[in-house]
């Protein structure tokens, strides 16, 4: 519950940012998923501080001279007892 409430925000801006910011620029995104789609993924997938870690990391990267290509959210790693 309280990662929800944690994300919720993080949620919310990016939803903006890809309805009413994105269309109005060309699609320069390197990387597929797109950096914002990794962001969102990244959050639900490894709540708010990896998630978080994880999205900035991404959006840095996101330049000319970066790398570029399928590069998709890591997998949580599970404890094997």
């Amino acid at each position: 519950m309280i990662k929800k409430i944690l994300i919720a925000p993080f949620l919310l801006l990016i939803r903006f940012y890809q309805s009413a910011i994105s269309p109005f620029f060309p699609a320069t995104c390197r990387f597929e998923p797109t950096c914002s789609h990794y962001y969102i993924e990244a959050l639900n997938v490894h709540g708010f501080v990896y998630g978080n870690y994880l999205g900035i990391k991404r959006i840095l990267s996101c330049h000319p001279w970066g790398k570029s290509g399928y590069d998709p959210v890591p997998q949580k790693k599970t404890k094997s007892n």
